[in-house]
């Protein structure tokens, strides 16, 4: 009987916390399959704030994995959650082809509806102009850091993996022009490859059996000191299976996380006690990548980049519309990036468009690159010379 009052309690206390709040919160991500992290970020902010079809404040929902196919779906998902008249902020992370069209609705009907988005795959431009927040991986300056690290490792080449579609996006293409100029630079040979996209006909799994049929050839052709890097999440699983087993080094993924690839590709598990406990998740991993002869290899973020910006967008959402902290504030912004991430250090610089005008309300950022059997290796603390922010 007293377990059963407990509960009630706990329940009714909860009820009462979320009835504080005159507002929902719409949150959208990618599916399991395609962005785990993205979607474990939207869980965590349920399981503190609650669900909206349990009284709490979060509506949460994910749009197709076959995204460029079905983008009206993909819009539809995300204007949909303004149908909800209490919905005050929505977050979108990855934002996927198609948000900058649905923001675009949504502020048809709904300007006073915050909008913030993780990942923009669409113009930093016209993402600036429709959104009051974006949040990216600082690809500017990882264009240089991630070439640094290699360097650091004892990489001499550097082999960077795409396709068509995500070269068409400003930031990655300039990423990896960037990216060609640090390793010239540095003295890395840069090898640009190209392959399958997993949005194509070929879908993910062709994709990601391309990877796993070519790495071994890459590395007879190349040599064990290249360091491999590819634009995808899908790719990244067997690109790390492969290289944690026959060489070469994997500096960090697209999206930083020690989930990015590695529990697939070294077939780790994690208990429900340690999923989501990142220093949990990151010591489990680096056991087995250290295992498998992997150490001062094989990298990542300590703290995932997909999982905190939806937690922290989500955080930061919250903290604006109850005035604890101010729309656009930099420290705000990074204050709620920090409590998901506990010890690690970041950094970041606005968004600087082809015109010159640096765009306020677009963030990048980036966390401390972490090797495993080695620790961090203090990335955030370089300066990042200033003719790479120019290239473009």
């Amino acid at each position: 009987m007293k377990k059963v009052l407990l509960v009630l309690f706990v329940v009714f206390a909860a009820l009462v916390s979320f009835s504080a709040f005159p507002f929902h919160i719409g949150v959208v991500t990618g599916t399991v399959s395609q962005s785990e992290d993205d979607l474990r970020g939207a869980e965590a902010l349920i399981k503190e704030y609650g669900d909206v079809a349990h009284g709490g404040l979060i509506q949460h929902v994910t749009y197709p994995d076959n995204f460029m196919q079905e983008m009206e779906t993909t819009i539809s998902q995300i204007v949909g959650l303004a149908d909800d008249p209490k919905i005050k902020a929505i977050i979108v992370n990855q934002a996927v082809p198609g948000t900058v069209e649905a923001f675009r609705r949504i502020r048809e009907k709904r300007p006073e509806i915050l909008l913030f988005c993780g990942a923009p795959a669409e113009d930093p431009v016209m993402i600036s102009d429709v959104a009051d927040l974006a949040i990216n991986p600082d690809n500017v300056a990882r264009g240089y850091l991630i070439i640094k690290a290699a360097q650091m490792l004892g990489a001499k080449k550097f082999m960077h993996i795409s396709f068509p579609r995500h070269m068409s996006y400003e930031l990655l293409s300039r990423r990896r022009d960037i990216m060609a100029e640090a390793a010239k630079d540095l003295g890395l040979e840069f090898i640009n490859m190209g392959s399958p996209d997993p949005v194509s006909d070929i879908g993910i799994a062709g994709a990601q059996q391309f990877i796993l049929e070519k790495v071994p050839a890459w590395l007879k052709e190349y040599g064990k000191d290249t360091a491999f890097f590819c634009t995808n999440d899908a790719h990244t699983e067997p690109l790390i299976k492969e290289v944690a087993e026959l060489g070469g080094y994997f500096i960090e993924a697209d999206l930083p996380s020690p989930t990015m690839g590695y529990p697939g590709a070294l077939g780790i598990t994690f208990t429900e006690d340690e999923k989501g406990n990142w220093p949990k998740i990151l010591k489990k991993v680096e056991n087995e990548v250290v295992k498998r002869g992997g150490a001062g290899r094989l990298g990542t973020w300590a703290y995932s980049f997909g999982y905190t910006t939806t937690a922290a967008l989500g955080e930061y959402a919250i903290r604006v519309l109850t005035h604890d902290a101010e729309l656009l504030n930099k420290d705000d912004i990074m204050d709620a990036f920090k409590k998901y991430t506990p010890g690690a250090d970041w950094n970041g610089n606005y968004y600087v468009d082809a015109d010159g005008v640096e765009r306020d309300n677009f963030l990048m950022i980036y966390q401390d690159t972490y090797i495993f059997g080695k620790g961090f290796l203090g990335m955030t603390k370089l300066t990042v010379p200033e003719k790479y922010f120019n290239i473009k």
